[in-house]
């Protein structure tokens, strides 16, 4: 919590700069995710499913900075897609 606590207080300080940041590496993640996705032997509506959700969040956060949100519900909403992301990435890794 207070890792969380200090990335916050940091994220709030140069709220445009990591942004900015944020949403291309944000974006790499998320493309990754979707191309691993889209590469599976899912049947088609598990795989549209899940693509929905990976784009979604990624959205959800662009639209977040874009609105000039608060920086906590802008950052979780980064820590929420990038962790997302993440997860669909290893799933389909292992």
């Amino acid at each position: 919590m207070k890792l969380y606590n200090t990335l916050l207080e940091e994220f709030t300080k140069g709220q445009m700069g990591y942004s900015a940041i944020a949403i291309i590496g944000q974006s790499c993640i998320v493309s990754a995710a979707a191309m691993m996705i889209l590469m599976s032997d899912l049947s088609k509506i598990p795989l549209l499913v899940l693509l929905f959700f990976v784009t979604i969040l990624c959205m959800a956060f662009n639209a977040a900075i874009l609105a000039q949100l608060k920086p906590k519900r802008t950052f979780n909403l980064l820590i929420i897609s990038v962790l997302f992301s993440s997860l669909v990435i290893t799933m389909f890794l292992i």
